[in-house]
């Protein structure tokens, strides 16, 4: 039996995504997303940070430099939010990046531009 990285704290970030979806649908900017969803987080006592600042790394080595995730979830779960029709392979890479970057081991990437449905794509380092 395997068990996914941090499993029932993702399974929570997924049910509020999925709550604001079903809530607001597609169709609105990602600041809109952005805003629901950090109300979403708080009424289920999900911890996290919108747009905290995150220190980046090259070689070991601090850059003046820094990233601003959507949110930071639990002080170790990235989540990236976009609003368009469908996620490309840029979008794969930024948050790739982000997570090597800052040394993060998990992050979740989000559209909800997407339709019939919200997608989550989960990507682990």
């Amino acid at each position: 039996m395997s068990t996914l990285l941090l499993e029932a704290e993702t399974f929570a970030i997924r049910g509020a995504v999925f709550e604001v979806y079903r809530e607001m649908g597609s169709g609105f900017l990602e600041a809109v997303y952005q805003e629901c969803l950090a109300k979403e987080f708080q009424r289920g006592g999900i911890a996290c940070q919108t747009q905290p600042l995150l220190l980046l790394y090259y070689k070991g080595e601090q850059l003046e430099q820094a990233y601003r995730p959507d949110f930071l979830c639990g002080a170790q779960i990235i989540v990236e939010l976009k609003a368009v029709k469908e996620l490309t392979d840029d979008h794969r890479a930024q948050i790739i990046n982000y997570l090597k970057a800052t040394k993060l081991k998990l992050g979740l990437l989000v559209n909800f531009g997407h339709q019939p449905q919200v997608e989550i794509e989960r990507y682990v380092l």
